[in-house]
């Protein structure tokens, strides 16, 4: 029995290296898929159910074959079955199609469709631009930034009125004083 606990242990292995993502190899196959920026918990298990994969195995003990299948259903998720609602990137306003975005062509594509907003002068893309709340959300007690600090109430400086300072009274000099 301990020759078969120390073969299995060669076999874990450490690192295991998905979408440009190290997975810890100790670790459950869904929890190390969340890593992948894109995945979530839902889309993880949903993967492992698509590809065949029991959501308890370690990320460890995945043959390249496994390792090449989560690769490919990343990638073509509707080749496995994957429903469009689970997606991420529906009706592409490019192409039309369907697909899942995770990684750096996340953020590329979600930075580009920003600055299209800004560029046509959309009113999402004009609340980008000034760093206010794009969601119909609330400002007046909320989003009360300034370089990253929360702010506060600030409240405005009075100015004297300009009859009021006419109507004081000046000081005139003593007589006799020089």
């Amino acid at each position: 029995m301990f020759s078969a606990v120390s073969i299995m242990a060669k076999e874990l292995k450490s690192i295991v290296r998905v979408a440009n993502v190290d997975f810890d190899g100790m670790r459950p196959v869904h929890h190390e898929l969340t890593k992948i920026k894109g995945v979530g918990m839902n889309y993880a298990h949903l993967l492992c159910t698509v590809i065949g994969i029991s959501d308890g195995r370690k990320a460890g003990e995945l043959s390249e074959q496994e390792l090449a299948k989560i690769e490919d259903a990343l990638q073509n998720p509707t080749k496995y079955g994957v429903p469009a609602w689970m997606m991420n990137r529906r009706a592409d306003p490019e192409t039309g199609a369907n697909g899942h975005l995770f990684g750096a062509t996340l953020t590329f594509t979600r930075d580009n469709d920003i600055k299209l907003m800004r560029k046509i002068r959309s009113y999402k893309g004009v609340r980008h631009g000034l760093g206010l709340p794009v969601r119909g959300q609330s400002t007046k007690s909320n989003f009360r930034k300034n370089k990253g600090k929360v702010q506060g109430v600030i409240k405005k400086k009075e100015v004297p009125a300009a009859g009021a300072a006419k109507e004081a009274p000046k000081e005139k000099p003593e007589k006799g004083k020089k």
